[in-house]
């Protein structure tokens, strides 16, 4: 008859693991946060194309997850949670970055949106209207709305990382930032940097990402509140993706 399977707490399953690296207690662990993986997996792909698999995303972060795991250390007295999302999200993106799956005429869009918001906002001292970004790249306003769509739907997820797109965040643990004065300055810095250019947003852009990343809200239920389509919003997101990627690369974040 087999043996009846052993039953662990959290914190003996963390114990066992960290002190014995007693494999059940590392599957136990596996499995107890494995709800983290999924809720990652299912921010990132809200905006992906249809062709993007929610299933290969959690994939992915499995193995993040289980990185997170083996390298977490429970007497740092940092939340496993903290620690670990960052490492789930980036195994993430590292996949969808090996599909490398964006068009090249998408690619160059981003860019020249991006470039001529930068250089409007730093000739204007003030944000872009859509007018204005569509007349310094010779086009209609519908045809600047036609590229933030296309820009929108392959992004890879959303604000999540817009730093991680622009400066590489240090792949530390909030204890270790703690301890090291270099990384907590950069990304101490970096965050500070974020925020400013935030608050610098019009209003529309700043409500959407507030809405979105702050009060958790779909894109459909951020269109209800701002009386717009579903699409409309993701244009919104996307434009100020790009004006808070701009404004990073003017701070030499990048």
């Amino acid at each position: 008859m087999n043996p009846r399977p052993e039953r662990l707490t959290v914190d003996e399953a963390w114990k066992r693991w960290h002190d014995d690296k007693h494999v059940p207690a590392r599957d136990f662990l596996v499995v107890h946060y494995a709800s983290l993986v999924k809720f990652v997996a299912g921010r990132l792909s809200a905006g992906l194309p249809k062709r993007v698999e929610t299933n290969d995303l959690v994939s992915s972060g499995m193995v993040g997850l289980v990185q997170a795991i083996d390298r977490f250390a429970p007497t740092d007295g940092v939340k496993f949670e903290s620690y670990a999302i960052p490492r789930i999200r980036g195994a993430i993106l590292d996949s969808l970055r090996a599909l490398d799956w964006v068009p090249r005429s998408v690619r160059a869009r981003s860019r020249q949106i991006e470039s001529a918001i930068a250089a409007l906002q730093n000739e204007l001292g003030r944000p872009a209207t859509d007018n204005e970004i569509a007349e310094r790249l010779t086009i209609t306003v519908d045809e600047l709305n036609e590229w933030l769509a296309d820009v929108a739907s392959s992004a890879i997820g959303p604000l999540d990382h817009v730093a991680l797109d622009s400066h590489a965040m240090p792949e530390t643990s909030d204890f270790q930032r703690a301890t090291n004065p270099d990384a907590a300055i950069e990304s101490g810095e970096l965050r500070r940097t974020m925020h400013d250019a935030i608050r610098k947003l019009p209003e529309r852009e700043r409500t959407t990402l507030l809405l979105y990343y702050e009060e958790n809200l779909t894109f459909t239920q951020i269109g209800e509140v701002l009386n717009v389509t579903e699409s409309r919003v993701s244009q919104i997101h996307a434009k100020a993706v790009l004006q808070l990627r701009g404004h990073l690369a003017a701070a030499n974040f990048r």
